[in-house]
């Protein structure tokens, strides 16, 4: 993408950088994400930032995304964008940050050799476990920015948004969370060929309460892929003692939830395919990494993994359609090799 973008581009980069002219815009690649609108700009003296639009009412998503980088930007945890401009509450609701630090971890995998990628794996796993190092009391949304955190009383949220160190949490049981998280998916999802997955997925959690409302509470990233990830550079990661490290973009699906969800969920985004896994030493490279960074696996990741497993399904049948290009396959084909994989997961939880 070049010159101007659409008309809620344009008036988000007039509100957000008022005073600087803007050279050129750029695509930042496909997203499957309907509700926002993302492209990068040049500015005329040669700065650049990313903005992002939220083209339905998804203004919340924003207000988290900014509220959490500010967070993790403040307290460290891993590298993160600088916060640039941001009114989630503008007419379009928008987020300007700066570029990410360091390389794309989508370009640097593919040129790399295995053992380049099982090092970069072992990375990725530490940062995630000093992110899911910050404990929370309880699970919960983050719906926006708080004096500090843990200032939210159980149910009720207290955004401030002149404390963008903290955030505001609406808690809950961590059942009801994910359950969230599934609606959520169900509302942005591109096809309603498989629109009963999620009911079975829902049965599936609901059915497994006891089990889930007992996990521990961690700030989760919620969509550790490839492209929102980058390689910085050595000794300026989430853990210097060897090798690069990894800052992380896109935290708007972010919330304090179980620490294991979001290592099952990086493991299937970043190694496996549409009904296949990846190989099991880049599969062990990303636990080792996150062993030797947290001491261990979270609690009861191995109990809990086949539920995050089976929600994990919901990223493909939700979105069937999509993946056509991507297999080149037929589209009947897909759907019937979707119900035999949910089958299976529901069938080991």
């Amino acid at each position: 993408m070049n010159g101007t973008g659409s008309e809620p581009i344009d008036r988000a980069l007039a509100a957000a950088f008022p005073d600087r002219e803007v050279d050129r815009l750029t695509g930042v690649g496909p997203s499957w994400n309907g509700a926002n609108e993302t492209v990068g700009v040049v500015f005329a003296d040669g700065g650049r930032a990313f903005l992002k639009v939220a083209v339905t009412d998804e203004s919340n998503r924003l207000a988290r995304e900014r509220a959490v980088l500010r967070y993790v930007g403040a307290h460290g945890q891993l590298p993160v964008p600088e916060v640039l401009a941001a009114d989630p509450d503008g007419d379009p609701a928008y987020l300007a940050t700066a570029p990410a630090p360091g390389r794309g971890l989508l370009d640097v995998y593919d040129a790399a050799s295995d053992d380049e990628r099982e090092r970069l794996l072992r990375r990725v796993g530490a940062a995630l476990a000093a992110l899911h190092a910050d404990r929370f009391a309880s699970h919960g949304e983050i719906v926006g920015a708080g004096r500090e955190r843990g200032s939210a009383a159980e149910g009720e949220a207290t955004p401030d948004p002149d404390g963008p160190t903290g955030l505001a949490i609406e808690f809950a049981s961590w059942t009801d969370v994910l359950l969230a998280t599934i609606e959520r998916t169900r509302e942005i999802g591109t096809s309603e060929r498989l629109a009963d997955h999620y009911d079975a997925v829902v049965d599936c959690v609901c059915a497994n309460r006891d089990l889930l409302d007992g996990a521990p509470a961690a700030l989760l990233h919620g969509d550790v892929t490839k492209p929102n990830l980058f390689v910085t550079a050595e000794g300026d990661g989430a853990d210097a003692t060897d090798g690069p490290g990894v800052a992380a973009i896109d935290w708007e699906l972010s919330h304090a939830g179980d620490p294991a969800r979001d290592l099952v969920r990086a493991e299937d985004q970043l190694l496996n395919g549409f009904d296949s896994t990846g190989p099991e030493r880049f599969a062990s490279a990303l636990r080792d990494g996150y062993r030797e960074r947290a001491g261990g696996l979270p609690k009861g990741f191995e109990r809990r993994r086949p539920i995050y497993e089976a929600v994990r399904m919901l990223g493909r049948s939700g979105f069937i359609d999509q993946w056509v290009p991507y297999l080149d396959e037929p589209l009947d084909d897909l759907v019937e090799r979707a119900d035999a994989e949910l089958r299976a997961r529901l069938n080991a939880v």
